[in-house]
């Protein structure tokens, strides 16, 4: 997966709570186990007015001109401000890949549901928890402010806003380290490439029985 290491990004406020995954991505999209081609369809049914299905064309569709992505000031956003419980619901990974297919790098709400943080650390999103005060105040700039865009600093642990004010945030340690190297649980595996392969070969002459050497 592509390295976090600093994101730089256009702010896009969902203020919503409990925003669940089917909202993310319904699930007549699911059809698919690639990890691109969801973007298009983040937030569907609140982002267009009619039903979307998979293969139609985006563009002859009616967008719903009060939903924030739809909004001229939040295009191109690279950081999703939400509020709490986000990624409630069912543990569709879809949901994670559709977000990050559209160009959200980074969530920030108070919570999150356990399945979906987890996931996001799995696909290279950063799921970042403020107290709800911090929260409020960042809609509040958002709102106020065109184009507000922050600087989330990983290695640092820091978010810096436009009006220079630095937050700091916890992450745990392994799962930050995976995202500055860009290691999801494949990669982590590969990393014992070698020791694994040694393992075989051991255990293929500690017990050969266990072994199908007839077409060798």
């Amino acid at each position: 997966m592509e390295k976090f290491t600093t994101l730089d990004g256009i702010v896009a406020p969902l203020d919503r709570p409990n925003v669940d995954t089917d909202a993310i991505i319904p699930k007549q999209f699911l059809k698919s186990i690639h990890r691109t081609g969801f973007g298009p369809n983040l937030f569907d049914e609140w982002r267009y007015l009619d039903r979307g299905e998979p293969g139609m064309d985006n563009r002859t569709r009616q967008p719903n001109p009060e939903f924030v992505l739809n909004l001229s000031r939040y295009q191109d956003a690279g950081i999703l401000l939400g509020r709490e419980n986000f990624g409630c619901g069912s543990s569709r990974e879809h949901a994670v890949w559709a977000l990050l297919d559209y160009g959200f790098r980074a969530v920030i709400a108070p919570s999150f549901a356990d399945i979906f943080f987890n996931n996001c650390f799995k696909n290279g999103v950063l799921p970042l928890v403020l107290e709800a005060g911090a929260i409020n105040k960042l809609f509040a700039a958002v709102e106020a402010t065109p184009g507000f865009r922050m600087t989330i600093d990983l290695p640092a642990q820091e978010i810096h806003t436009p009006e220079q004010e630095i937050i700091p945030f916890e992450v745990d340690a392994f799962r930050k380290d995976c995202l500055i190297r860009g290691l999801d649980d494949i990669a982590l595996t590969l990393e014992h490439a070698a020791a694994i392969r040694a393992f075989e070969a051991q255990r293929r002459l500690d017990a050969p029985w266990l072994y199908d050497n007839s077409t060798e």
